[in-house]
C-alpha cells in the first residue's frame, strides 16, 4: 500500500535518470491500483482494494555499438531516498555482467515527451462492483448455489530512457467469473460463466446468470460416455485457451532452430496454409474495447523481447492470415539475425472469418457430438508439435439431433492447436469471451466458437 504523499512516478523516471552514471539508462515505473470482491454459497464474502508501485532502472555500459552489458534491479520501494541506490545497484550488476546477446542501440524518440508523462495513475476501487454487488443479489435469492470473484487492475506505466523516450500508458484488466452448483452428491451439477471488462459498466450480470442456469438444466439427465474422438463443439473461452498457448509458442529464434511447432527444414513454417476456412488470428493494440500497451516496457530480456527495444512501437499484427500462418514473434535483435521483421508478442488476440453462426446456431445443426464450456489445467505434452493435454470442467454436453439432451462426464484431452485449426470445419461468429485457464494472465480475447470433427477426449476424468 503506498501513501497520498508518493512521489509521482514520472518524477521517479527522472531523477533516477539524471542520477545515473551509466553510458545509457531506462527506468520503468508502473503504479498498480486493484479491487476485487468475492462471493461463495450466495453471501458476499470478501472485498478489498489496494495500490502498490513496482519499478525498475536497467543500467548499459557499451563496449560498442552492437556490444553492451546490461544490469537490471527492481524494487516496490515507494522511498524517494531509494532511488539513487537502486540506480547504483543496477550499475554495479551491469559492470560484472556478460555481454548482452541481444544488444542494439536503443530507440530515440519520434515526438517529445508524452502529453500526459506528468497526469496522475488511474484508479479504481470497490465502488467499481457496486452495479454488478446489486445484480448478483437478485441471483443470490435463487436455489442455484453461486460462487465466484470479480477483479480489476489498473495498470499505469510510465517508461523514461536516456535516449529521450518518454512513454506512458493506462491499462485496465477486468473480469467476472461466476460458478454455480445445483442438487448434491452423485446428482451435484456444476456450471461456469465468464466475461472480460474494462470498466464494468458492458458486464450484464442477469444475462450471465440466465445462461448459468441454462447449462444447469442440461444437467438434469446424465449419461456416461468413454474416451474418444468426437465431433465437438468448442465455445469461444476455450477456443481463447488454445490460441494463447499457441501464441505464447511463436517464437522466432526457436523456430528457426528447429526447436518448436513452428519450424520445418530450412526455415519457418511461415507461409503454410492450415484451412481453407479464412480464418486470421491477430494482434492489435488499438482493438475496440481490447486495447493493449502500445509500446514496449520491459525490465528484462527473453525471447520475444528485449530490454534494448523499450519504447518500440506496437502495431497490428497477423499472425494467421486467412488460413496462412503469416507471422512470428522476432525482437529487433534477432529479426536483424534471422533477416525477418521485428514484431512484438501478442497483447490481445482476435480469430475472425468465420460464418457469423452463434453457438446456438451451430448447436442447432448438430446430429451428435460434444459441447464443451471450459478447459483447464492445460500443459504442453511435445514443444515439436505444440501437442498440449488438459481437462473439460464445469460442464460437457451431449448434442443430439440439434438439442443438448445431457451432460456427460469430463475428460482428458491431447491436442495441439495448431492441428485443431488445420482441422476446423465450422467457425460462428467472433465474440468477446474471458479464457478460463489463462486468464490471470492473458484476459483480452475475441473468439468464435469452433466445430471440430474428431476432438480427441484421450481418456476419461473423474474431474467435476
Amino acid at each position: 500500500m503506498i501513501g497520498t504523499g508518493l512521489l509521482p512516478a514520472g518524477a521517479v523516471v527522472e531523477q533516477a535518470l539524471a542520477l545515473s552514471h551509466a553510458d545509457e539508462a531506462i527506468v520503468i515505473v508502473t503504479d498498480v491500483h486493484e479491487a476485487s470482491l468475492r462471493w461463495a454459497g450466495n453471501s458476499m464474502t470478501t472485498n478489498g482494494s489496494s495500490v502498490s508501485r513496482n519499478w525498475a532502472v536497467a543500467s548499459i555500459f557499451r563496449d560498442g555499438p552492437n556490444s553492451a552489458r546490461v544490469g537490471s534491479v527492481s524494487s516496490t520501494s515507494v522511498a524517494s531516498e531509494d532511488i539513487e541506490a537502486l540506480v547504483r545497484a543496477s550499475e554495479d550488476a551491469a559492470r560484472t555482467a556478460a555481454p548482452a546477446k541481444d544488444a542494439m542501440p536503443l530507440l530515440t524518440p519520434d515526438t517529445g515527451t508524452a502529453d500526459d508523462w506528468a497526469a496522475a495513475p488511474g484508479s479504481t476501487g470497490i465502488e467499481v462492483f457496486t452495479d454488478l454487488a446489486s445484480d448478483l443479489s437478485v441471483g443470490f435469492d435463487g436455489a442455484d448455489r453461486l460462487y465466484g470473484f470479480a477483479h480489476h487492475q489498473i495498470h499505469t506505466t510510465w517508461l523514461g530512457t536516456s535516449t529521450g523516450i518518454r512513454r506512458r500508458f493506462v491499462q485496465p484488466t477486468g473480469s467476472v467469473e461466476i460458478n454455480g452448483k445445483r442438487g448434491e452428491g452423485a446428482d451435484l451439477a456444476s456450471a461456469w460463466v465468464g466475461v472480460g471488462t474494462a470498466d464494468f459498466t458492458d458486464v450484464d450480470i442477469p444475462a450471465l446468470l440466465r445462461e448459468l442456469s441454462r447449462r444447469l438444466d442440461w444437467s438434469k439427465r446424465r449419461v456416461d460416455l468413454p474416451a474418444g474422438r468426437y465431433e465437438t463443439l468448442l465455445p469461444p473461452s476455450a477456443v481463447a485457451d488454445l490460441m494463447i498457448y499457441m501464441a505464447w509458442s511463436m517464437e522466432g529464434r526457436g523456430a528457426q532452430e528447429g526447436h518448436t511447432a513452428f519450424a520445418r527444414a530450412g526455415g519457418t513454417r511461415v507461409g503454410e496454409r492450415l484451412n481453407d476456412i479464412a480464418l486470421t488470428l491477430y494482434s492489435d493494440p488499438g482493438a475496440e474495447g481490447l486495447e493493449y500497451r502500445p509500446f514496449v516496457a520491459t525490465a528484462s530480456s527473453s525471447e520475444t523481447l528485449s530490454i534494448f527495444d523499450n519504447g518500440l512501437p506496437a502495431r497490428r499484427v497477423d499472425w494467421l492470415r486467412e488460413g496462412v500462418i503469416e507471422s512470428l514473434v522476432y525482437p529487433r535483435a534477432t529479426a536483424a539475425e534471422f533477416d525477418a521483421t521485428a514484431t512484438l508478442p501478442a497483447g490481445n488476440l482476435l480469430l475472425t472469418g468465420g460464418s457469423g453462426a452463434t453457438l446456438d446456431d451451430m448447436i442447432a445443426r448438430t446430429e451428435r457430438g460434444l459441447l464443451l464450456t471450459t478447459l483447464w489445467y492445460i500443459r504442453e505434452v511435445d514443444p515439436a508439435t505444440l501437442l498440449l493435454t488438459g481437462l473439460t470442467r464445469d460442464g460437457v454436453y451431449l448434442v443430439e439431433n440439434g438439442q443438448v439432451t445431457a451432460a456427460v462426464n469430463n475428460f482428458r484431452f491431447n491436442e495441439s492447436p495448431i492441428d485443431v485449426l488445420r482441422r476446423v470445419t465450422e467457425a460462428g461468429a467472433t465474440e468477446t469471451t474471458l479464457p478460463r485457464e489463462w486468464k490471470d494472465w492473458f484476459t483480452r480475447t475475441a473468439m468464435p466458437p469452433l466445430r471440430i470433427p474428431d476432438f480427441h477426449m484421450s481418456s476419461v476424468s473423474q474431474a467435476t
